[in-house]
């Protein structure tokens, strides 16, 4: 495909100069809701609680609250208000958008399928490929850049019918018009060129094919959106392109032409709304130059991670609007505002260096504020001077307000990024001596072969064991006990019993499956990091502080503000009750530092190493006094190992350093005859193997049904020789796993980790999921892996198979 030639900055059409880019504007606002409204509505659906009409209302109802909230915080005038809603996740929305949909799920489009005879998707298919049918697993999800935030990863394969599926992009649109011209939402979808970028080849697609390989194809699609919502009306449109912010598996020159492929030819259409493509996460340093030159009117900056650009990199900035993204959305610290209005100063003197109009840079949040809770304002328990240093999605919108109204002095450009934090419990001398004192062999424990034959000897599990990750499902009678204590509805020892039912429900459950190595199941948590800090100082939870993590999940981040340490035992007294119940080992369940760190609001006033290390040490203490109380098995989770990996490969090293180190700081005071497990799901663990290795676990589960194994291609047993445990249920999907299906999955695994060091256990937690789904699908996880263990014996034997 060729391209017609852009001169930056050329004339616009008549119908995309209406309305300038509003002097305040985010990125992306919250979508599930103050009080998970949309999780509410999709819950009920699923179960059939309430029909496809009633749910529509529903959402309806949600996205002009949430419309009206925006213009009552001062984001008024057409495309003021990003209209970032989404029913499960914005990557899905935008393949839809443009037909990727992978051959195995062809029946959810029309023609032969079960939606529209014009070729689109309908609720339910959509929601098939989030969450699976009974025949086909969902589409694969992992880490949105570095962030807890789930995407679904497209499959595109070179046949795939590329048109538009969806029209959930125009019809909010025209929903948002139906306010009058001025509430007119700006309309977002992920660019192209970051939604090929993380998408894969589906199943079956020739060697050597590459999603970008369709570009061409898909920006055609997106072309006939852009000329669509121009026809309804749009005078914006917003094309995210956080892929320009991190470093991709081509290099940058390769990048900048792919850039001028996707939105030159959008920016060259004639037909179409003005164009702001955002790049949140990071800078983009020098393609900055080419972003600008490709014709499209304005650019969003991520000025709290990101640089401001010099009066070079702004060459050809002409009538170009930036968005500064001074508000940073990631975190909850309140903005330094005099600091940010002294950097937007800044920026627009090199804008007008570089021979552009600083009148033309708005003021916008680095990345979308779904990162963030709505509001601070029912937060009434909070602490007063911790609450004064905060802001959630409703507080940033009136910083970025501020900022774009002028009504900020100007302080020093080098002044802090947050409002200051000097109260009680933020600096505690005896951690920071602790820390402080802290030496290489602190980090160190016996080589793997003296500490697994004493395990063995202690533990005695069979070949190809078989356990879970940690939590059951969590009923109703569980969390109403949970919440009748938090609200002094009933005392200490009525709550202490009702978890004591359900620990020896939980423990009896897995004898009667015969699970070889078992846990207590979690019920006195509400979440695996929310819980943990809860019961450590330096941290304060919040009431209402929900963030999506996807779809319908969403957790409560808790604000870690202070040093940390630990002013009691936490788990021991759940996990020796379990373990007194049976003769099999039960695991200690911890949540590990990194993941701690990365699930909750961390200060910004210290490095992330030096945190993790205080973290670490706490949980330390947990494991010797869990050793002390008889339990043989500890699991520290870091499922977010990979989340906090830099974007950047040059920044990469210092994060794997002193990740690595506080994991084996919390873990190596533990006995040789104490077995360390780890968990990890939902990232690309393929890129860290050499991480996950340096931990230094004992045995290490990790997710590879939804990715269907994809990281048992990594895990070369000269290269990570310890216990695996590759994940062999999706527990994120309702579907139940057959047992053959499970048997496949571990021989394949057998095969290539060999069965000494392999174990058997789903892909993760089994908190969302219902008793008898939990009950059928570990039977067959049982039922497999005693087959794939008789079959090897069998092998090891010289006896035939059959």
């Amino acid at each position: 495909m060729t391209n017609a030639p852009r001169t930056p900055n050329a004339p616009r059409t008549p119908a995309a100069a209406r309305a300038p880019l509003p002097a305040a504007t985010p990125v992306g606002y919250p979508r599930i809701g103050p009080d998970r409204e949309l999780k509410k509505a999709e819950e009920a659906y699923w179960s059939g609680r309430i029909d496809r009409a009633e749910f529509a209302r529903r959402t309806r109802a949600l996205r002009d609250e949430t419309r009206a909230r925006l213009a009552e915080l001062g984001l008024t005038g057409p495309a003021a208000i990003p209209e970032t809603f989404s029913l499960y996740d914005q990557v899905l929305d935008a393949a839809l958008a443009v037909g990727i949909v992978p051959d195995r799920f062809a029946d959810v489009l029309g023609a032969d399928g079960a939606s529209s005879a014009d070729g689109t998707i309908d609720l339910d298919g959509y929601f098939a490929l989030a969450r699976g049918t009974a025949e086909q697993p969902p589409l694969e999800m992992t880490k949105w850049f570095d962030t807890n935030y789930h995407y679904l990863v497209p499959e595109i394969g070179p046949d795939t019918d590329l048109h538009i599926a969806s029209t959930q992009v125009i019809d909010l649109f025209r929903e948002s018009l139906e306010g009058g011209a001025d509430a007119a939402a700006r309309p977002v979808l992920v660019g192209p060129l970051t939604l090929l970028l993380l998408a894969k080849a589906q199943d079956g697609a020739p060697a050597g094919f590459d999603p970008l390989d369709r570009l061409d194809d898909v920006v055609a699609v997106y072309a006939e959106l852009l000329a669509r919502l121009h026809e309804a009306g749009a005078t914006w449109v917003q094309l995210d392109e956080p892929a320009l912010a991190a470093d991709q598996r081509i290099d940058p020159q390769g990048l900048a032409a792919l850039l001028e492929r996707a939105e030159g030819r959008l920016a060259s259409a004639e037909d179409r709304p003005q164009i702001l493509v955002t790049t949140p996460y990071g800078g983009i340093g020098d393609l900055l130059p080419g972003l600008i030159a490709t014709g499209v009117e304005a650019v969003h900056l991520d000025l709290t991670r990101g640089e401001i650009p010099s009066a070079t990199q702004l060459a050809g900035v002409g009538r170009t609007v930036i968005a500064a993204g001074l508000v940073e959305g990631r975190s909850v610290w309140r903005t330094e505002l005099p600091t940010a209005a002294a950097r937007l100063a800044l920026l627009r003197e090199r804008v007008a260096e570089a021979g552009g109009d600083p009148g033309a840079v708005v003021v916008s949040t680095s990345v979308s504020l779904q990162h963030v809770p709505h509001t601070l304002e029912r937060e009434t328990d909070l602490p007063a001077d911790l609450r004064a240093t905060l802001a959630f999605a409703d507080e940033k919108i009136a910083e970025i307000v501020a900022l774009a109204g002028s009504t900020v002095v100007p302080g020093s450009v080098d002044g802090p990024r947050s409002v200051p934090r000097d109260f009680a419990g933020v600096r505690r001398n005896d951690v920071r001596e602790r820390t402080a004192g802290l030496t290489a062999a602190d980090l160190e424990r016996s080589a793997f072969e003296v500490r697994g034959a004493a395990q063995q000897s202690r533990l005695g599990l069979p070949v190809l064991p078989t356990t879970t990750i940690g939590s059951f499902p969590q009923v109703a009678g569980v969390r109403r006990a949970r919440a009748d204590h938090r609200a002094g509805r009933i005392d200490d020892a009525a709550y202490e019993q009702a978890m004591r039912e359900e620990i020896r429900r939980v423990v009896a459950l897995q004898e009667e499956l015969g699970l070889d190595v078992l846990v207590h199941g979690e019920p006195e948590r509400n979440d695996m990091v929310q819980y943990f800090a809860e019961h450590l100082d330096g941290f304060a939870t919040t009431a209402h502080g929900w963030v999506q993590s996807y779809g319908s999940r969403c957790t409560r981040p808790s604000i870690l503000f202070g040093d940390v340490s630990r002013p009691a035992p936490i788990t021991v007294g759940w996990s020796t009750f379990a373990q007194s119940l049976t003769d099999k080992p039960v695991k200690g369940m911890l949540t590990g530092p990194v993941t701690i760190l990365a699930w909750s609001f961390v200060r910004d006033d210290q490095s992330l190493g030096e945190t993790a290390d205080q973290v670490a040490l706490a949980l330390r203490d947990e494991i010797t006094d869990l050793e002390a109380a008889g339990i043989g098995i500890v699991q520290v989770d870091e499922p977010a190992l990979r989340e906090l990996l830099p974007l950047r490969a040059s920044d990469q090293d210092d994060y794997l350093r002193w990740s690595v180190d506080s994991f084996r700081l919390a873990t190596s005071g533990a006995a040789d005859a104490t077995q360390i497990h780890t968990h990890l799901c939902y990232s690309e663990f393929n890129e860290v193997v050499d991480a996950i290795d340096a931990l230094g676990a004992d045995v290490t589960s990790i997710e590879a049904a939804r990715s269907r194994g994809e990281i048992l291609e990594a895990l070369d047993p000269e290269r990570f020789s310890r216990g695996i445990g590759p994940g062999v249920w999706d527990i994120h999907s309702p579907r139940v796993p057959a047992t053959e299906e499970i048997r496949s999955q571990l021989s394949a695994a057998l095969d290539r980790v060999g069965e000494g060091r392999l174990w058997a256990n789903p892909d993760c937690g089994l908190k969302t999921r219902g008793y008898e789904e939990t009950t059928e699908s570990l039977r067959h996880l049982v039922e497999a892996a005693r087959t794939v263990r008789e079959r090897a014996a069998r092998e090891g034997a010289g006896l035939p198979v059959g």
